[in-house]
């Protein structure tokens, strides 16, 4: 029998729609939910989809200190614009922030860490691993920190509340990261990572762009950022994406199925690209050139200018960045660079080289080849 569709107005293929194709969208939303929550070791209903990474960190910061009156956040200097910004502007309105600051390796110290916990810090939000220099966070070992803490905490208001039943408090301070830059290469699963909520990107994982989404413990109350139809468990109003969702769902499988081969091989070239780097005049590695993703390579062409060399390369046919194509529009040189204590002539001489499922020798090598010419080039016009 043809159908004929009636329901323009809900859209097509509208999973809150009752008819065949509302249900049929449904279940595949059901699905993509069901096969997140498996490759991430969680529960479908703890994940919520979201249009990406910037919506999915903005619900876990405001999501979460609304639910309170004041309080104190912990962060690092060298988050992302999307967990930096919401900070500041709760600092504005009265929240305490505290901005750790990172070792020159880009790494964050747990004992550091460890003094900056205090019996108001309701959150904390420190990326799995950095968007601009790659660098990994020890997350295992910060997450025991909060651990430890918390049931210290817990016990104290255990006892001044005489053992009775305690509020949402006694489970902060609540762990968030963002792991955007992590699923092509590491383990997310959230029961060996250890922290309370999560943000995924699609887009960065091969998937399509404008959906992710966010994972959150069970027990954890947010406030919603957007209202309407109550979708996603009343946390993200809005018709759900579902030929999104379905596409993040798969890339994260296929990334799980390829993540040890591509990091193996990608690990490879950019040991090798770096070092080929290095032998040039003037160049400094960005971040850890250890606990640093395979395919991440941050330098610095000292004496140079990182737009001019990103252009030039760009003519010459290849696509580099001069730090997170997110904020390019917000400053001239790198915050994240400077962090690690580089002065303002290395924070803008910075270069970010990205690898992918794609990438071979030989395109690094030509690479290599054209480079030091456009060097020349630039420090002489400068």
């Amino acid at each position: 029998m043809k159908r004929i569709y009636l329901d323009t107005a809900a859209g097509f293929n509208n999973p809150s729609s009752i008819h065949v194709e509302g249900v049929a969208a449904a279940k595949a939303l059901d699905s993509a939910r069901a096969l997140t929550a498996a490759i991430l070791g969680t529960r479908a209903e703890e994940i919520i989809f979201t249009s990406g990474g910037t919506e999915s960190n903005n619900l876990a910061i405001f999501g979460l200190v609304r639910t309170f009156g004041k309080g104190h956040i912990i962060t690092t200097a060298i988050e992302h614009a999307s967990v930096l910004e919401p900070c500041r502007s709760l600092e504005r309105e009265g929240w305490a922030v505290t901005y750790l600051p990172v070792k020159p390796d880009g790494l964050t110290d747990p004992a550091v860490f460890a003094r900056a916990l205090r019996p108001d810090t309701v959150l904390v939000s420190i990326a799995y691993a950095n968007n601009e220099i790659g660098v990994i966070q020890p997350l295992r070992e910060l997450a025991r920190v909060v651990r430890k803490f918390r049931n210290v905490k817990h016990r104290n208001v255990q006892h001044r509340m005489s053992n009775k039943m305690c509020d949402i408090r006694c489970l902060t301070p609540i762990f968030h990261t963002d792991a955007c830059q992590a699923p092509r290469f590491l383990d997310c699963r959230v029961p060996a990572l250890g922290v309370d909520m999560m943000t995924l990107n699609s887009g960065k994982i091969y998937g399509p762009k404008g959906v992710g989404c966010l994972y959150v413990r069970q027990g954890i109350k947010l406030s919603p950022l957007l209202l309407g139809g109550g979708q996603e468990r009343g946390l993200r109003s809005g018709t759900e994406n579902v030929p999104g969702i379905v596409g993040l769902a798969a890339a994260l499988r296929l990334g799980a199925k390829l993540r040890e081969k591509e990091s193996v091989r990608l690990a490879k070239l950019r040991d090798y690209f770096i070092e080929k780097l290095l032998a040039l005049p003037g160049v400094v590695l960005n971040g850890s050139a250890e606990s640093r993703l395979p395919n991440n390579i941050n330098v610095s062409f000292v004496g140079a200018d990182s737009e001019y060399l990103v252009l030039a390369l760009d003519a010459a046919g290849v696509a580099c960045s001069s730090g997170s194509a997110c904020s390019t529009h917000l400053q001239d040189s790198s915050y994240v660079i400077q962090a690690l204590g580089g002065n303002q002539e290395r924070a803008r001489s910075a270069v970010r080289f990205t690898l992918g499922r794609d990438t071979t020798k030989r395109d690094l090598d030509y690479v290599l080849k054209i480079l030091p010419g456009i060097l020349s080039r630039s420090r002489v016009e400068l």
